[in-house]
């Protein structure tokens, strides 16, 4: 039992992987954060609906 301990403290194996995981989840936390604070999702659902009555009818659409 000893010796797994041992050799889980001193293995350094996959502590790589971890560490960027770690940043990653880090990251989309942050912009998770930053896009709820913001209207963001309102504002990209209305240029959506946008685009979809653009394509339905493209005559009525406001460019040219």
């Amino acid at each position: 039992m000893m010796n797994l301990f041992k050799r889980l403290v001193v293995e350094e194996e996959g502590q790589g992987l971890v560490e960027y995981t770690l940043i990653v989840l880090l990251v989309a936390l942050v912009f998770w954060v930053a896009v709820k604070s913001t209207n963001i999702g309102n504002q990209l659902t209305d240029s959506w609906g946008d685009v979809s009555d653009c394509l339905a009818d493209p005559q009525g659409c406001g460019g040219s």
